[in-house]
């Protein structure tokens, strides 16, 4: 019978270790899956918080740029009409060609307060006798704004690229009959075809640095061209900005301008967000402390309460 007993035990000895090494392995494969789970909570916290400050501070710098930085080109047909009820018939126009052209977009204006802008006016004008004939032409601009008042206004003559201090000439280029014959023989395919056509393009430059008054802002711009006999195939408004300063480096580097822009708002809220995060570990450390000395003050105060209370009790009988 001792021998059975001895062998029972020598059986359960190795059962019992087995069984304890299994519970070892199983609280360490529980407290390996815990740290993971944490590790895991803590990375996804982590990314998550980065991602949202990178979007904020994108949103911030789109906001900005936005909000500052004005339309840098601006472009539109411009149509003219004039009337045409003449009494003598030596001339078909019996005004001047004119055309008013609309400064909104949207119901917002296009020129932006504060901000210079070169105005220019481009014209398709056909190589034709009557054009070459014409000679120099005035191009007249006036700005007014929503009332009906005169903004601004400009007068630019049209001839062969003479430059002035206060007005630029234009006009169309010159060429010899022979010239044009040749060019004609040489481009009579693409003429044939339709690709090319006998035209000059002229660029007139109505307003060299032109700058809106926030009171009174500009909202149609009138042209007229001072000539009865001009000849136009097509023409255009071009308005483009002069940016300077931080709008000058907005424009002409924007990718290097939008990664200091967003790094700046990501270092600005990452560091809030720290600040914010340590005060709020820094009062969740204080406040068990605090607790405990109003505890201490309260239980000191209810000792001397008693204390007080005793010797009344034994003051009071001898007094009695």
């Amino acid at each position: 019978m001792g021998h059975k007993s001895d062998m029972r035990s020598g059986d359960g000895e190795p059962s019992a270790r087995m069984f304890g090494a299994l519970l070892g392995l199983q609280d360490a494969v529980v407290t390996w899956m815990s740290r993971a789970r944490q590790r895991v909570i803590q990375g996804f916290t982590v990314f998550s918080i980065v991602f949202l400050l990178l979007w904020i501070s994108a949103f911030l710098y789109g906001s900005f740029y936005y909000s500052y930085m004005p339309m840098a080109a601006f472009s539109t047909p411009v149509h003219y009409h004039y009337r045409t009820d003449c009494e003598s018939p030596a001339s078909f126009l019996c005004s001047y060609p004119m055309a008013n052209i609309s400064l909104m977009r949207n119901k917002k204006h296009v020129l932006t307060f504060g901000q210079a802008y070169q105005m220019s006016l481009q014209l398709d004008m056909p190589d034709s006798p009557t054009n070459q004939e014409l000679g120099m032409f005035m191009i007249k601009t006036t700005c007014f704004s929503g009332k009906g008042g005169q903004v601004a206004s400009s007068a630019r003559s049209a001839r062969l690229l003479l430059s002035a201090s206060s007005s630029r000439f234009s006009m169309l280029r010159y060429r010899s009959e022979l010239l044009r014959s040749l060019s004609t023989l040489l481009f009579l395919p693409a003429f044939l075809t339709g690709v090319s056509e006998q035209k000059q393009v002229l660029e007139v430059e109505l307003f060299s640095d032109y700058t809106d008054d926030p009171y009174l802002p500009s909202v149609t711009a009138v042209i007229e061209i001072i000539s009865n006999k001009v000849q136009i195939y097509s023409s255009q408004l071009n308005v483009h900005a002069h940016f300077t300063g931080i709008r000058y480096l907005l424009f002409n580097f924007p990718l290097l301008s939008a990664l200091v822009g967003v790094s700046s708002n990501f270092v600005f809220l990452s560091l809030l967000f720290v600040l914010s995060y340590v005060k709020l570990l820094l009062k969740e450390d204080w406040a068990p402390v605090q607790l405990r000395t109003d505890g201490g003050r309260n239980i000191n105060q209810e000792e001397h309460s008693n204390a007080a209370g005793g010797t009344a009790e034994l003051v009071g009988p001898r007094r009695m």
